[in-house]
């Protein structure tokens, strides 16, 4: 039964809660493409968000078909999987239907329902009449910097401006006099408006999300910037209300100037209501044969992880390590460690969200804005500034203004512009790095200073303290150092590795660098926890609280580029003599490491040959990462799968395909959960949201996915577009989901199962995550290796079964052979 009655604050905060959450392209971070629906499960949400707007939130039952005969999914755990949910007596009956039936598919969704009666009664297709106006319109007001001049009237709020403009020009944006007189005399109110257009209040809700939802792209952009307006370096000022009532006026001004009086609102020729927007959605059999199939596919993948986690034997902790290095828990670092310890099997290594506990807001020397270091839900109180830097910024004059100019811009364009056209030409077969690529190394200068310590807390900027006292330096190297189960047995060299990533012409680039780091590189928390750790005064704290760390351990900061492989250290002249002699040969051995991984990461990459030798492999990936025709600079997190929580003898000698975020943690220091609930807290929506964005971009790259990212046009320096009046692309674009498997995350902790449960219940929106089904959660005992399985509440033991990983005894050679997504291996 539809509401008779409209509340406007209501209903448009329900609007604000379904469209797309994404920032602006500056703070691309992921998240849940479905948060709207993470409240109820999520074999539940994906039913709904199917019926009622449309999207594709699993592969086809063709496409899982096809999983099954290749092998991808497994015929006994499918089998599994039924009993579980329909009993064994029905197994049979199941399988016949899944493999060989065909499903009634599902009906036209809901959102636009209303909104479709312009053109079936009207013949009239009122977005194509309506959003070339308001895109541009919109693009032009929240511009950063594309466009030549600046919005005319742009600080007193969208609608403000708009009405300013209309009051003072000679032109308007409408058609009709009377529309431009409603704006004028401010009779604009939506209901007022809705009244024209719709005419019944229980459509009001319905066609205005249908009205939205038409360009979701750019109304979530407007909502989150509404949100957080803090996004855009150049303050706009818009509200979702602004947007809605300037679109009711351009609606009812293209209907007025083309039917003129002769048309009814939309209520009063509805002859067939539409189903309310929000009523129940019945489960249907292809609703239930998606999820069989979908955890069967999910789960023959998990059993081949978990068996080969319990095949680990027991590593016997080494004393005497050469180095230790702590990594992000980042997917890409995978790898790089597996390698580095393959090479030198004395080292250890460590995971942990690459902020390494540290927050911050972070000011370059000679920057205008404040950049957030730090997970994009936290709120830093310390600003921590550049000073002292080396480097200067490099400048192209290709990029320059002055071709707006008249007599400037037709000389510049005679002789700069016939340079470029030679210099685009050999960029096609010489790559390199330009003014123009954003790169990682250029976030901070190696040589510059930073304000890390505060010797006067009353010293603020920007109501933000200047650095961190002794004791506050204390509690973040004892929380990381902690939290990782790195309290004793230290090398004499600690290294501390960021990350980030280098491009060009890539308006994702953000999404490349550190989430944790709210998608900017990693090096200045990386310098500063080195700082910290380094302090006499800070381990003289830590002493006291049973954290001894040698006089002889030096902890230094590092930069890992994952699209070219290379690493750069900080602050290495603080070595004492003898580090810096160990530091030598680690340089050479991290330079191995890093040839092999690029090795490794090339078998994706069409164009390398990737049986060639880690060096000449290493060489064109480098190239690779700043070409301007290259779309696919690195994969990032695609293949995502799986998160493990625990030590790192759980997966040192498994191949798990660059799959898995790593974090090191020892439940032996923490028998109650204490970092165990810190870990979980941010691993569950950050991993949990980088691999949902990933999944619904991968089954649905038109809706949840930004499409291919060849004809995206950028907007303003916050979003992208195909062509010049499209809609926003949310979500991600092919060129970075196409390898990626839709499985939902795995998350592995190695504890006690009691205190697991205890400990994921402590926070509400934590649990919402693992009660919902929006990542499954093991726990594997870490004295028997017997593992449960968190389900409805509970944690059920697990019967594992018999497929065990096979051993791989050359590693190179399957890099070489293999392109698409490897199973788990034992390594020999």
């Amino acid at each position: 039964m539809q509401s008779t009655t409209f509340h406007e604050h209501e209903v448009l905060h329900r609007l604000k809660h379904f469209l797309p959450a994404q920032a602006p392209l500056k703070d691309f971070i992921h998240h849940n493409t479905l948060h709207a629906f993470q409240n109820i499960s999520f074999q539940e949400a994906i039913k709904q968000a199917t019926e009622i707007f449309g999207y594709k939130t699993s592969l086809t039952i063709d496409e899982y078909r096809v999983l099954l005969a290749s092998g991808k999914i497994k015929d006994e755990v499918l089998r599994e999987i039924i009993i579980r949910r329909k009993g064994s007596k029905d197994v049979n009956f199941w399988m016949k239907k899944l493999l060989h039936e065909a499903f009634i598919k599902t009906k036209i969704p809901r959102v636009g329902m209303v909104r479709a009666y312009w053109k079936n009664t009207y013949r009239l297709d009122l977005d194509a009449m309506v959003h070339p106006t308001l895109f541009r319109i919109l693009c032009s007001y929240l511009d950063q910097g594309i466009a030549m001049w600046n919005f005319p009237v742009w600080h007193k709020g969208f609608l403000s401006s708009i009405r300013e403009m209309e009051r003072s020009s000679f032109t308007s944006f409408f058609k009709t006099k009377y529309v431009k007189q409603l704006l004028l005399d401010g009779k604009c109110g939506i209901e007022f408006l809705l009244d024209k257009l719709v005419g019944d209040p229980a459509l009001y809700e319905h066609y205005l999300f249908d009205q939205q939802f038409a360009h979701q792209g750019w109304s979530g952009m407007v909502s989150a910037i509404e949100d957080n307006p803090d996004t855009l370096l150049d303050h706009r000022k818009i509200s979702i209300h602004d947007l809605i009532t300037f679109e009711l006026l351009l609606e009812l001004d293209a209907l007025t100037h083309q039917l003129g009086k002769s048309w009814k609102p939309l209520g009063k020729i509805i002859a067939d209501r539409p189903v309310n927007l929000f009523a129940e959605v019945p489960t249907s059999e292809l609703s239930e044969a998606i999820m069989m199939f979908q955890e069967a596919y999910e789960w023959t993948y998990y059993n081949a992880v978990l068996g080969g986690l319990q095949r680990q034997e027991q590593v016997t902790e080494k004393t005497g390590r050469s180095f230790q290095a702590m990594f992000c828990i980042d997917d890409r670092e995978c790898s790089i460690r597996r390698y580095l310890e393959k090479f030198d099997p004395t080292c250890q290594t460590f995971g942990t969200p690459g902020f390494f506990g540290v927050e911050f807001f972070y000011k370059p020397e000679h920057g205008k804005f404040l950049t957030k270091l730090c997970p994009a839900p936290v709120t830093p109180k310390y600003l921590i500034k550049e000073i002292e830097g080396r480097s200067k910024q490099q400048k192209d004059l290709h990029f320059t203004k002055q071709t707006h100019s008249l007599f400037r811009g037709w000389l510049i364009t005679q002789t700069l512009g016939f340079w470029s056209a030679i210099k685009l030409f050999i960029n096609i077969f010489r790559p390199s790095v330009s003014p123009a690529t954003a790169t990682s190394f250029r976030h901070m200068d190696k040589f510059s200073k930073l304000t890390i310590e505060n010797h006067n807390p009353n010293h603020r900027e920007n109501d933000l303290q200047v650095g961190f006292t002794i004791e506050e330096m204390a509690n973040r190297v004892e929380g990381l150092l902690a939290s990782i189960g790195l309290v004793k047995d230290f090398a004499s060299i600690i290294y501390v590795v960021g990350h980030g990533s280098s491009s060009v012409n890539n308006p994702h680039f953000a999404a490349y660098d550190c989430g944790a780091c709210s998608g900017r590189p990693g090096s200045v928390n990386a310098r500063v926890i080195c700082h910290m750790a380094n302090h006499k005064q800070v381990r003289n704290i830590l002493a006291l609280r049973g954290i001894e760390i040698p006089d002889i351990t030096q902890f230094v900061g590092a930069l890992h580029d994952t699209t070219r492989d290379e690493v750069v250290f900080f602050d290495e002249g603080s070595l004492s003599d003898e580090n810096k002699l160990q530091h030598t040969r680690h340089e050479q051995l991290f330079s191995i490491a890093l040839d092999h991984n690029a090795k490794e990461r090339s078998r994706r990459f069409e164009i390398i040959n990737s049986a060639l030798s880690p060096e000449a492999v290493h060489d064109k990936v480098r190239l690779r990462s700043v070409s301007l025709f290259e779309p696919r600079p690195e994969l990032n997190h695609a293949t995502n799968a799986l998160c493990i929580v625990g030590d790192r003898s759980l997966t040192r000698g498994l191949f798990l395909d660059r799959r898995a975020f790593l974090n090191s943690y020892d439940y032996r220091i923490d028998p109650q959960g204490k970092y165990l609930f810190s870990i979980l807290k941010a691993a569950a929506p950050v991993c949990g949201g980088i691999n949902l964005e990933y999944y619904f971009s991968r089954v649905d790259n038109q809706k949840l996915g930004a499409g291919t990212k060849l004809p995206h046009n950028v907007m303003g320096l916050f979003g992208v577009a195909n062509g010049i009046d499209g809609d926003l692309r949310p979500g991600l674009p092919n060129q970075m989901i196409e390898v990626h498997d839709p499985v939902r995350l795995l998350i592995v902790v190695q504890h006690y199962p009691e205190v697991v449960l205890e400990t994921i219940q402590r926070n509400v929106e934590t649990y919402e995550w693992f009660i919902n089904n929006w990542v499954n959660l093991v726990v594997m005992h870490p004295e028997t290796k017997e593992i449960f399985v968190f389900r409805e509440g509970e944690l059920h033991p697990h019967e594992q079964f018999s497929n065990s990983p096979d051993i791989v005894t050359d590693l190179e050679l399957l890099v070489e052979t293999h392109q698409e997504n490897l199973p788990v291996y034992l390594i020999a």
